[in-house]
């Protein structure tokens, strides 16, 4: 599997949408991912059947969305785009790397747990009904494994 930079310029962002639909009913179109890439500090990941987007300012970083769609899973690709996001937040002087996940999302709080997050707060009502954890984890990442 192949990890690389997503570039807004040159690549296809309809695909990370559709990809994003496959795996949340509540979507970001391909507009909402486009104007994600003006903000300062943003940046992503791509690898087959998922991507990462992600920020960092200020000496902190946090993943704004992860997505991989369900073909593609248990395949270490989510894992390895949390890695590169984690690896190249920190180049851009990030110290730690936050994200929210749905408190019932059991396997993305295990990967996440596996790579080092702990809690850090709670979002009542953040995704609806249900509530989000906000995890953070120091960097470098103590248990990355292996990234592509």
């Amino acid at each position: 599997m192949t990890v690389r930079p997503f570039n807004p310029e040159t690549d296809d962002i309809g695909e990370l949408a559709q990809w994003h639909a496959a795996c949340f009913a509540d979507a970001w179109s391909e507009a909402s991912l486009r104007g994600s890439f003006a903000g300062p500090g943003v940046f992503a990941f791509a690898a087959p059947g998922g991507f990462i987007l992600a920020r960092a300012a200020g000496g902190e970083a946090e993943i704004l969305t992860l997505a991989v769609v369900p073909a593609a899973r248990r395949q270490g690709i989510a894992r390895s785009l949390v890695g590169a996001a984690a690896r190249h937040a920190q180049s851009l002087g990030a110290k730690a790397l936050f994200l929210e996940v749905a408190t019932g999302n059991a396997p993305a709080r295990k990967l996440y747990a596996g790579l080092g997050f702990a809690a850090a707060g709670r979002r009542k009502a953040y995704y609806g009904a249900e509530d989000a954890e906000v995890l953070k984890a120091k960097l470098p990442l103590p248990n990355p494994g292996e990234f592509a």
